[in-house]
């Protein structure tokens, strides 16, 4: 028997972290995954998976991923059943748990809304530096290149 599941989407809301009594980090979060069936409209169709990740996986997903990250997940599907306490009704759950979680964006655009904006670092070979002018005086012996 197989069991494997591979999802590429974006995440529909902020990865949850929490960590189990014997203190391993999971983490969960719901990707949204285009559907090749049309609806009776025309419409693509989404669907809206439930993954689970443990370990240090999780935690780097909780860390570096937000709502709308791309991501790219290997796992497998799981079903749990319990019984809700509210009006006493068992519900069955089914959800991927991740493996494998790759980051499909560059960290630039996955952190865009995020408020960072680094430093620029100025550029020594521009003619508006000053050590552009000294890259004429540099001495180097020919035993000292690589090639």
């Amino acid at each position: 028997m197989i069991n494997r599941v591979i999802l590429v989407g974006r995440l529909t809301r902020d990865p949850e972290l929490r960590k189990t009594a014997s203190g391993l980090s999971v983490c969960s979060f719901s990707v949204a995954v285009d559907d090749n069936r049309r609806g009776q409209d025309g419409e693509k169709s989404t669907l809206f998976m439930n993954v689970s990740l443990f370990g240090a996986s999780a935690e780097n997903v909780a860390k570096y991923c937000r709502k709308g990250s791309l991501v790219g997940i290997d796992g497998r599907l799981s079903q749990r059943k319990y019984t809700r306490k509210t009006d006493n009704v068992q519900v069955t759950v089914i959800e991927t748990i991740a493996d494998r979680v790759d980051f499909l964006e560059p960290k630039s655009a996955a952190n865009a809304d995020a408020g960072y904006i680094p430093d620029p670092t100025p550029n020594p070979y521009t003619s508006d530096n000053k050590k552009s002018a000294d890259l004429d005086s540099i001495d180097v012996i020919d035993d000292d290149l690589p090639f």
